[in-house]
């Protein structure tokens, strides 16, 4: 995990590699960081995410409730195809702002909407 909070507007979290149950913590901890400085956005980008489970979806959705309650969007930028597929059918899809799929492979497109 990266984050970028040069833009504190928007600060930009990369996630690479697996997010499962010893990764999530982390993850959480540096969201709930940024969400304290409450930002109007904060971009999660996905591009080098490898396996993701529960305990990871959890993250995203936590960031989502956080969010939502203090004004804060939470943006997904670069999801793999099997990111895309797991928000879809937990209905998680419908809570985060994600750029149009373009067929271009195995990835999204790489803006934020």
């Amino acid at each position: 995990m990266s984050i970028d909070d040069s833009d504190s507007g928007a600060p930009l979290v990369s996630v690479a590699g697996d997010l499962d149950f010893t990764t999530a913590a982390p993850l959480r901890t540096a969201l709930d960081h940024l969400l304290a400085a409450r930002p109007a956005a904060i971009v999660l980008d996905f591009g080098g995410l490898l396996f993701i489970d529960s305990t990871g979806l959890a993250v995203i959705v936590h960031a989502w409730r956080e969010g939502h309650q203090q004004g804060t969007a939470i943006h997904l930028r670069d999801t793999p195809r099997f990111l895309d597929t797991i928000l879809d059918i937990t209905g998680v899809n419908g809570l985060l702002v994600r750029p149009p799929r373009a067929d271009t492979g195995d990835r999204s497109a790489s803006s934020t909407a």
